[in-house]
């Protein structure tokens, strides 16, 4: 049964709620009640209100069955027969939900053909946007003419609708629509204003994958001949994309683009004027000057009666603080007007856009405005705010305390998770970056656990405070606030306060004492979690724990990051079978973007990996692939296997042979898989072989290669060629393949190959081996932490310039494929118009190095970028070629 619809009177009225009138409406009584279409005096009204709840029913997702919707259709046939308009139009719509089949089009096709034909222009109109909706393209060609004739129609309602229509057809038959160009452009001079906007569309869908046709239609029409405030504001955003495709510099002599777009600033219509400014200070590498024209009619919009233009300007002007801060001080008295607006979204908008902005003399000022601001607003927009506040605080870390009083006022307040989260998020992050601030950061998250309500924030907190807490100046006074919640809070959080305990007991010898007197309370908790924790903890600091030997061991395991991957080392304890010999948490494969080979790649292939070759379950692929490896005796005695590639395929799809290869990397070799797929039926392959030509990869030479004996249809199979390098270096080159083989034919009948074959050959692509071969992806969960435990000794840094780029995300994306590292805290992903950018990566170098990388982004002049690595690692001849990577690069 459809779901009652309240609707509210408006708050100046009563209180009173309105009900829908389809209210417990069922799909059988009103299938019965369209039996009033089979009337032979017919109600017009009657009819409209049972076609109403039919559409009512359709659009709330109701579903009538072939028989039901059949009768329904052929009953809204039979209303054909009435002369009343609305009757008409009702009937229309019902066709068009109803997409009758092909063999049901037939039937009401020639009544709506005769209404496109009729003097009543809502006939016409309506007509043809139900024709389009349910033919298909052989009916299409006979009624093409006339749509032809509609587009250039006087009515601009038949005008619209066929242009309208085009736009739908466009998707479903665009041979028949391109035929169209020249009734469109002619539409496109049309004095009706919908028209031109409709026509504008269609003409600009139907050149939409041709550049230059595009490039030519906007230059024509940015002369003037656009009239259409709807229109106008297309024509703006296609111009907005020839400059941003075309890659035009705007600060250039000739600029007819940028200076269209500065003409429609001038525009009466408000509409026109918004899309242009928004345009304007969307283009790449627009300066301050440029902006300035759109940032006035913007600062203009500010003080309208109009709240949408308010909305509108103060929204693209906060988008704009962003990137260009300086640009938009001048409008921040007019945005201080805001903060008291009606309408809470401007005033949220105006408020972070003023923290943006903002200098450090009005920051206090801001403080007090916002105080009775929060209470009256969201906890979506309050999370905007706060985040700007954080940004903020970072820009002027000398207002610390004055941004950190309000941060931790506001976390008192209520609010749900998300708001509270942004909170604490906030707090830690200035914590980290403004040392200063780290005493009294402690303490405000401190008095909040003591009152919290969410699980995940009191053990983040905690978290926060075991890493934290030990390196300030007095880390007694946090003992109270952690023991407190090993008494008070549920067990995921008590478990969390015995690790935050340990970790004290670890770092600061005079609480050791009173450490280990709490953590033996713990083992009498009612959690196993918790007692568990606790005996760990009670061992390791008393040193008889076996990870536990001395102080430093401690402290890398309270403190240290799990090098595995969590998804690996859950595999890996599924597989382990109990035995006398302990698992080894290093032979966890440590590659972050591990998956089983048995998944079906996406174009349908079947898997060509080792898992086929392997039975039981189906482990991570470094540990499938070691396995299958080390039982092949010519690579046995190759060392432990460092790492292996994902597939690279070396044939197109759907030819008649499927090859990738995988490259496995050890310290002295490196073994090429080639997982084959016979595709033909009708075909047996014998003795398949790649042959590899490696004269472009002169450090590598060939030691070992094992063929296929048989490759039946659809049966993958893998062909391996072995490689000796150098130890110690990073060699590359470039391999060239081709795979040779014996053509057996098959008898379809019986299955039978025959006894003689043909020898063939099958060229396949090349592959390189790179420099990120040599690197693991390995992720971390404190890159901060990890940074500073490592040697600053190992640290090397230098500068680099990276050219042109097209933005600032391409040059991040492209330095992370270079070095095969793993981006550290969503720190790969751009902030768009981003100007600056800094990129944390973590990996493990051959030989079992740890390497931290940390990449600062910036643009230093127009669209050139220029970046300073910094590295460190355990060797650090190790962080000497990364550099060398780089630099190569």
């Amino acid at each position: 049964m459809a779901q009652p619809l309240v609707v509210k009177k408006d708050d100046d009225l009563d209180e009173e709620e309105y009900y829908s009138p389809f209210l417990g409406i069922e799909k059988g009584a009103v299938l019965q009640e369209a039996r009033v279409f089979h009337d032979p005096q017919l109600d017009a009204r009657r009819c409209c209100q049972v076609i109403t709840k039919l559409l009512y029913l359709l659009n709330q997702g109701d579903t009538f069955t072939k028989v039901e919707a059949t009768e329904v259709f052929f009953a809204t046939t039979k209303l054909f027969q009435s002369k009343d308009a609305g009757l008409r139009r009702m009937v229309y719509l019902m066709i068009k939900e109803l997409s009758p089949s092909a063999d049901e089009v037939i039937i009401v096709t020639s009544s709506l053909m005769k209404d496109m034909n009729s003097k009543t222009d809502m006939y016409r109109a309506n007509a043809i946007r139900v024709l389009c909706r349910i033919i298909d393209s052989t009916l299409l060609t006979q009624i093409e003419r006339y749509l032809k004739q509609a587009i250039v129609d006087k009515n601009p309602v038949v005008a619209s609708a066929a242009l309208v229509s085009g736009i739908y057809l466009l998707q479903t038959s665009p041979e028949v629509v391109k035929r169209w160009s020249n009734e469109v452009q002619e539409a496109v001079q049309s004095r009706a204003a919908l028209v031109q906007f409709h026509a504008l569309a269609l003409l600009h869908q139907i050149r939409q994958n041709d550049r230059l046709a595009v490039s030519k239609l906007v230059t024509s029409l940015t002369r003037g001949s656009v009239r259409s405030p709807l229109a106008q504001c297309l024509l703006i955003r296609y111009t907005s994309q020839v400059i941003r495709e075309s890659g035009m510099n705007t600060q250039g002599g000739d600029r007819p683009f940028f200076d269209f777009l500065e003409s429609c600033l001038r525009n009466k219509a408000e509409m026109v004027i918004l899309e242009a400014a928004r345009a304007i200070t969307d283009l790449n590498g627009v300066t301050s000057r440029e902006l300035t024209p759109a940032i006035t009619v913007l600062q203009l919009f500010l003080s309208s009666s109009k709240p949408v233009l308010r909305f509108a300007a103060v929204r693209t002007l906060n988008k704009v603080a962003s990137t260009h801060p300086l640009a938009v001080t001048n409008c921040n008295i007019d945005m201080e007007s805001l903060i008291s607006d009606q309408n809470r979204s401007i005033a949220t908008l105006a408020i972070t856009t003023l923290l943006k902005t903002g200098n450090e003399s009005s920051v206090d000022r801001l403080m007090k405005q916002m105080t009775n601001f929060m209470s009256d607003i969201a906890d979506e927009f309050k999370i905007v705010v706060v985040e700007a506040i954080r940004s903020l605080c970072l820009k002027f870390p000398l207002k610390y305390r004055s941004l950190m009083n309000f941060l931790s006022n506001i976390l008192r307040e209520e609010g749900g998770f998300e708001y509270k989260k942004a909170i604490v998020d906030s707090i830690i992050i200035l914590i980290r970056d403004i040392p200063d601030a780290k005493e009294s950061g402690l303490f405000h998250l401190c008095e909040f656990i003591e009152d919290c309500e969410f699980t995940y924030l009191s053990t983040q907190i905690l978290h926060f405070l075991g890493n934290e807490g030990p390196k300030t100046s007095d880390p007694s006074k946090y003992i109270r606030y952690i023991y407190n919640r090993v008494i008070l809070e549920n067990a995921t959080v008590r478990a969390s306060a015995v690790s935050t305990l340990a970790k004290f007991g670890a770092l600061v010898d005079a609480l050791k004492p009173r450490i280990f007197v709490l953590l033996r309370r713990c083992l009498f908790d009612g959690d196993d979690e918790v007692r568990d924790r606790a005996t760990l903890y009670i061992k390791l600091l008393d040193g008889e724990a076996t990870v536990g030997e001395t102080e430093k061991d401690v402290t890398d395991f309270l403190f240290g990051s799990l090098d595995v991957p969590l998804a690996n080392l859950e595999a890996s304890l599924r597989n382990y079978e109990p035995s006398e010999v302990p698992f080894d948490i290093s032979s966890v494969p440590k590659e972050t973007k591990s998956q089983p080979l048995a998944e079906k790649k996406a174009t349908g292939k079947k898997s060509t990996g080792p898992a086929s070759a392997v039975n039981g379950p189906v482990p991570t692929i470094d540990a499938s692939y070691e396995k299958l490896l080390s039982s092949i005796p010519e690579f046995a005695g190759f060392g432990k296997l460092f790492k292996s590639s994902t597939p690279f395929e070396l044939t197109e799809a759907e030819t008649e042979y499927s090859v990738n290869v995988v490259k496995h990397i050890y310290d002295g070799h490196v073994v090429l898989q080639y997982n084959c797929t016979n595709t033909i039926p009708e075909q047996l392959l014998e003795e398949v072989v790649v042959f590899v030509d490696a004269s472009e990869a002169e450090e590598f030479s060939e030691v070992a290669s094992k063929p296929l004996r048989s490759l039946p249809y659809d049966s993958p199979g893998q062909a391996f060629v072995a490689f000796e390098k150098p130890e110690g270096v990073l060699a590359t080159g470039k391999f060239s393949n081709i795979l040779k083989f014996i053509v057996k034919e098959v008898d379809s009948s019986t299955g039978e190959a025959e006894d003689d074959g043909v020898e063939d050959e099958y060229q396949l692509e090349d592959f390189e081996i790179i420099s990120a071969d040599y690197m693991l992806k390995v992720g971390i969960s404190n890159f901060r932490n990890a940074w500073e435990s490592m040697d600053p000794e190992s640290e090397r840094v230098d500068e680099y310039g990276l050219g042109v780029r097209e933005s600032l995300a391409e040059a991040v994306s492209a330095v992370i494929s270079i070095l095969g590292m793993q981006p550290c805290e969503g720190t790969d992903v751009v902030q768009n118009n981003s100007r600056s950018h800094t990129c944390l990566l973590s990996g493990v170098f051959i030989g079992n190095v740890k390497v931290l990388v940390r990449l600062s982004f910036g643009i230093s002049g127009p669209k050139e970028v220029a970046m300073k690595l910094a590295v460190r690692s355990d060797d650090p001849e190790v962080s000497d070629r990364i550099h060398e990577i780089v630099a190569n690069g």
